[in-house]
């Protein structure tokens, strides 16, 4: 009996997928000037809560910095098509981030502005290229889902 298709190719072509709508992102993101709106927005953020996380960049390390994890994503693409247990949880994790980045950039196009006081041109920067983010992460979680291992059940033990 042949094994099912979708248990022996994994993830593998969904994670490509949403790694290159990630890569066509950073150019969309590099080009209409996603920084100009993203560090005053962290800015503006941290003023009200000194404690947020999030870095303020220049561009050259910014975009460095993407095109090294686009690479490793490209790198880790074979693991991801042998199914390989514990780059699932990393791949749930990179699915949802991408799915809410998306979705950001959307909401913000909407809005018309991050938070208050930082106003932003209609579409937002990175805008162009959500719908990739969208359509990638949604078939990363499908595949993930699909490719779920069995759990092996254990029979109960009688005394």
């Amino acid at each position: 009996m042949e094994p099912e298709r979708s248990s022996v190719s994994g993830f593998g072509r969904a994670w490509l997928a949403l790694t290159v709508a990630f890569a066509v992102h950073v150019i969309d993101e590099a080009s209409t000037g996603f920084l100009g709106i993203y560090n005053p927005t962290v800015t503006a953020v941290r003023a009200r809560w000194a404690w947020f996380p999030m870095p303020v960049f220049q561009f050259r390390e910014w975009l460095v910095g993407l095109f090294i994890a686009v690479v490793v994503c490209v790198a880790l693409t074979p693991l991801a098509a042998r199914n390989t247990g514990w780059l699932r949880g990393l791949a749930w994790f990179y699915a949802l981030v991408f799915f809410l980045n998306g979705m950001g950039h959307t909401l913000v196009t909407i809005l018309g502005h991050t938070v208050a006081g930082v106003a932003v041109s209609r579409p937002a920067p990175g805008f162009y290229s959500s719908p990739l983010l969208f359509i990638g992460s949604v078939w990363l979680m499908i595949r993930l889902w699909q490719t779920k291992p069995a759990r092996a059940r254990v029979p109960p033990q009688h005394a």
